[in-house]
Parts: structure tokens; sequence; C-alpha cells
């Protein structure tokens, strides 16, 4: 049942896509039609991308008052009263970011999938209208073979992942003047994000290399489109401004 949902609503839709993607790329360059899907899929998870950006922003600019809750020696009931309240005023779930995250994840997944599986196009798993391309070629612009394991684009994959988690937003650091100690989940936000900078690129690196160029690349475009929506977000929207001029 669930496989069924998958193929149906998922995993046929984006695989027809980048079938139809390469057999109107001029060659048939399977790494630009790889590019142009990751794109496509990444604009159109943009608002949700976006909105996890905003509720990470906001969460960052209300840490301080959520500490100062956490030390004020109040009761355990009157501190979830008092940080209620502190995300009612200001409109705020702490849970949206997650929830849009989980959203995307089966998406992104799928697409990775379609990029590990669809280089040989079956038949059968397209639609009427979508034919097998006539011409299928995985020389990224005559350049790097897709189809088979590549350092460059391995390494350029860990790089890539590395800007990603560089630009991301930041939680703000522990008040050094502050009388407490940082707490356990101060502690392992901060444990989190420097594996995420330091050690995940390493990671990504490694299974991009040992799978195939292709994920490499949809690694690649993937990140890139992060760090510039990211980017965007810094210079444009007013919560996430707001959010890096105060962990500054």
């Amino acid at each position: 049942m669930l496989s069924n949902i998958w193929n149906a609503v998922l995993y046929k839709p984006l695989l027809n896509a980048l079938a139809f993607l390469v057999s109107v790329i001029p060659g048939g360059d399977v790494g630009l039609a790889v590019v142009i899907l990751t794109i496509l899929v990444k604009v159109v998870l943009f608002p949700l991308s976006q909105k996890s950006i905003e509720g990470q922003a906001q969460m960052n600019i209300l840490t301080p008052e959520l500490n100062k809750i956490k030390n004020s020696g109040a009761s355990k009931e009157e501190q979830a009263r008092l940080t209620f309240e502190l995300y009612k005023k200001h409109n705020t779930n702490p849970f949206s970011g997650c929830l849009l995250v989980l959203i995307q994840i089966p998406i992104i997944f799928a697409l990775y999938y379609v990029f590990v599986k669809g280089l040989s196009f079956d038949s059968g798993l397209l639609y009427s209208f979508i034919h097998i391309p006539d011409h299928i070629n995985s020389m990224f612009l005559g350049i790097l073979d897709i189809s088979q394991k590549s350092i460059i684009l391995a390494v350029l994959a860990g790089v890539s992942q590395f800007l990603q988690a560089y630009y991301m937003p930041k939680p703000p650091a522990h008040d050094s003047n502050s009388k407490s100690s940082p707490s356990f989940s101060d502690s392992m936000t901060k444990s989190l994000n420097t594996q995420m900078k330091y050690i995940f690129p390493f990671i990504v690196a490694f299974i991009a290399y040992r799978i195939s160029g292709a994920v490499a690349l949809y690694w690649i475009t993937s990140n890139l489109f992060m760090v510039g929506q990211q980017i965007y977000a810094k210079r444009k929207d007013p919560i996430v401004i707001e959010a890096v001029k105060y962990i500054e």
C-alpha cells in the first residue's frame, strides 16, 4: 500500500520528469537534466524551506527570553505557561520548522532515489505520453561521466555541504557573563551544529563517491540552491535579518 503511494505520488512523477528533460535537452545530457530537475523541485519546496529558515530565526530571537524563563526559578507548570504565552505573543510555533522539514524529506528522498535508479529508464514506469529518450548521454557537459564514481564530484558535494551548513541560521552563543552554565540542550545544539559543519561534509563526500556521480551532482545542486536561499533570506527576510543582527 505504502509502496504504491510512494510510486504514484513521488517516485514515478519525478522519474518521468527526468525522462522528459533528458529527451528535450540537446544531446540527452543526463547531468543537465539532474541539475534542472533538482532546481525545479527546490523551487517548488522554496516556500516550505523558507518557512523553516524563518522559524529557526524566530527561535533564535526568542532564546534569551526562553533562557530567562528557565532560570527564573518558577515551577515547571509556570515555566510552561510563560513559554506558551511567549510563543503566542510572537506568533511562533516551535515545532513548525520540524514539521516543514519532515514534509520535505519524502520528496527529497524520492528525488535522490530517482537519481540512484533512473539513469536507465524502464518503460513500465513511464507515463504513456513520456517516451524513453532516444539518446542518453551520461557525460555531464562532455567532461564527467555521472553514471560512474567521481572523486571530483564527491569532493565538490562535500564542499557544498560545508557551505550549506556554514550559512545555516546559527543559534545564539551562550552569554559568557551569565552565571548559569550552558544547558544540556544548548550543549547538544552546539555539538550538532559542529558536526553538521565539519563532519557531515565528509560523510556526504564518502556516500556520493560510493554511489555515483549523479547523486553527487544532485547533492551539489541542492546544497548550492540552499546556500543561495539562505543568503537571500539574510538580506531580504525581516525576521532572518533581525536574528542575524542579534547573533552578531
